[in-house]
């Protein structure tokens, strides 16, 4: 059965579906694991955005394997892939390409022809983002968003399915640019990649010190991507769960009448600006997600709960208080899980 059909005729069908996506995301989750040691969760937090249909930036030091982790992704998708460097140098025309004027060896008549830049691939690889410019980090927001670039007034389509990946250096860091709020925004999730322990570190350096290095093997392709991103648009979502995941993002709201903990609560006393209505098409999307790894057609409170970090960490802005009192965004976002009931409310007009 088509993953893209609305309704499912059967329970059964609904069943096949779940378990057949269950298997192609542990397979995934196995063949990365064979390259990649340790960091599960953030291999599974990516895997969650590719078929939310999303885009992920990966935040941590150098030498965490950030990059390792997204060659090794688009080896096991079988898909094309791209890497572009950013440095202070880079031009927005480096990242989506330009228009050069070619001759016709037959005719010598000159004309205009586009150059592709390396963001006409299917997974992108957009390594130390925050060491470019805001200018060129701004070439990589249309893709993000539509899928598509726009060069001297023509609109150039993007293949399917499209997967940004972006990583960045800590902004305490020297020689980095903060992310402008809007392209942060675009980002379904931001995972920070921690330090490995000490089992992980010397499974590492038995892996890559020896005379062979493992290797990933491609586990699915295009279409089945795209057939599993349709599934997850499928999900149930019930009213009393789609409600809670708002109220999270109104929670996040300064100076309202939803403001986690009052007047005088968290929200009100860190936060300069709260999450978009982004923020909770994230939560949705990658709830649905959670949802079918754990073998369920709809969406419940945990799988809120469990992707809120992720999705939450970057789009709430923090004031010069929660600096001078050494809260982050994560501290905030759990304050606020802690603060906000999965009960629902009594809505206007219902």
């Amino acid at each position: 059965m088509a993953a893209n059909q609305e309704h499912f005729e059967t329970p059964a069908e609904v069943k096949a579906q779940c378990d057949a996506f269950r298997q192609t995301f542990s397979e995934l989750r196995t063949e990365i694991g064979k390259v990649m040691v340790g960091q599960q969760a953030v291999v599974d937090a990516v895997l969650v955005c590719l078929f939310a249909k999303g885009n992920v930036l990966l935040e941590g030091v150098p030498g965490l394997g950030k990059t390792l982790l997204v060659r090794t992704l688009a080896t096991t998708l079988h898909l094309p892939f791209n890497r572009i460097q950013f440095t202070p140098d880079l031009m927005p025309a480096d990242v989506i390409g330009t228009n050069i004027v070619s001759e016709d060896a037959d005719t010598g008549r000159r004309s205009f022809e586009f150059q592709r830049g390396p963001i006409f691939a299917q997974v992108l690889l957009a390594d130390e983002i925050n060491r470019a410019t805001p200018k060129t980090q701004s070439a990589l927001l249309e893709a993000m968003q539509e899928h598509s670039v726009t060069v001297a007034g023509k609109t150039y389509t993007l293949d399917e399915p499209f997967l940004v990946l972006a990583t960045q250096n800590p902004i305490e860091q020297e020689g980095t640019y903060p992310l402008p709020e809007a392209q942060l925004d675009r980002f379904l999730l931001k995972i920070d990649v921690g330090y490995a322990g000490l089992e992980d570190l010397m499974e590492i350096i038995d892996r890559t010190t020896g005379a062979e290095s493992p290797k990933a093997s491609a586990i699915v392709d295009g279409p089945r991507i795209l057939e599993m991103q349709e599934l997850v648009r499928s999900v149930v979502v019930a009213p009393h769960v789609k409600q809670y995941a708002a109220r999270l993002v109104l929670a996040t709201h300064p100076e309202t009448d939803t403001a986690a903990g009052g007047p005088n609560g968290p929200t009100n006393r860190y936060v300069r600006c709260g999450v978009s209505p982004r923020g909770a098409q994230a939560l949705i999307l990658a709830g649905k997600v959670r949802a079918l790894v754990d073998g369920r057609f709809h969406v419940s409170y945990d799988d809120i709960k469990d992707v809120a970090p992720s999705c939450l960490r970057h789009r709430v802005l923090l004031n010069f208080e929660a600096e001078a009192d050494r809260v982050d965004s994560d501290d905030l976002v759990a304050e606020i899980l802690k603060l906000t009931p999965t009960q629902p409310t009594a809505m206007v007009g219902s």
